[in-house]
């Protein structure tokens, strides 16, 4: 019976369980296994793991757990400044594409409001959400741990509150968003991105008094919704501001 000492830091306690939450774990195992498998055993999903050291060395995913190695596993909110001898994931792209599961509707089109390229549909199962993430380089934003624990799925955040506008936040300051934020350049209805049109080409579609006193709209290209600054903006320009304040 071989054994290893596990530390959890920071945000990834928010999985272990309680009697073993920041604290250096006795674990004992029988089985070869992967440093990814151990963490993962622990109900800890790898998308959460910024870095590993283990007997005081970076290591990946695939290093192979030895008797008595002493494992220290980091999240990217906590990571010493320590340099990965091999990175855990491919960087992300600039800005980052997100797709979101079925019970985060409301998040999905708050991140399009703020111009982040956000997939969602709410039939979308996990086996669609995972593929999508992986195929298209796809940060999983979810509150479902086992949908993040497939091992196709390279980037992802656990979403840890119910609150909407909290979650926003909380994904703009895990993957450094605010610099990126271009509110009002996506369709929050289906994720395309927002042209301008010419009255003409829509005045049909306009109801009379939106006909007689607007004049600048936005067409999805996509879906075909048009915005205008009517008297809704007022509410929607004070929820990007709330939104996308950095200090809350």
């Amino acid at each position: 019976m071989a054994q290893i000492k596990i530390h959890f830091y920071h945000s990834l306690n928010d999985f272990v369980a309680p009697a073993l939450s920041a604290t250096e774990i006795i674990h004992n195992f029988d089985r070869k296994a992967s440093v990814k498998d151990m963490i993962e055993s622990f109900n800890v999903p790898h998308p959460e793991v910024e870095l590993i050291l283990v007997n005081g060395i970076a290591v990946n995913f695939n290093y192979i757990v030895q008797d008595r190695d002493n494992i220290q596993v980091y999240p990217a909110d906590g990571s010493p400044e320590v340099k990965p001898l091999l990175p855990l994931r491919p960087e992300l792209p600039r800005p980052p594409v997100f797709v979101v599961d079925s019970n985060l509707g409301k998040l999905a089109r708050y991140l399009r409001l703020l111009g982040f390229d956000c997939l969602y549909r709410n039939d979308f199962g996990d086996a669609a959400v995972a593929t999508i993430a992986s195929e298209q380089q796809r940060i999983v934003l979810t509150r479902d741990r086992s949908l993040l624990q497939r091992s196709i799925i390279t980037h992802g955040y656990f979403v840890r509150t119910n609150l909407p506008k909290i979650q926003t936040r909380d994904v703009l300051k895990r993957f450094n968003l605010f610099p990126l934020i271009k509110p009002l350049t996506r369709c929050t209805h289906c994720n395309g991105k927002l042209m301008e049109t010419g009255k003409q080409q829509i005045e049909h579609c306009l109801e009379p008094l939106t006909r007689k006193y607007y004049e600048k709209f936005l067409i999805c290209p996509e879906c075909g919704q048009i915005y205008w600054q009517g008297g809704h903006y007022v509410r929607i320009k004070r929820l990007i501001d709330e939104l996308s304040t950095e200090k809350f």
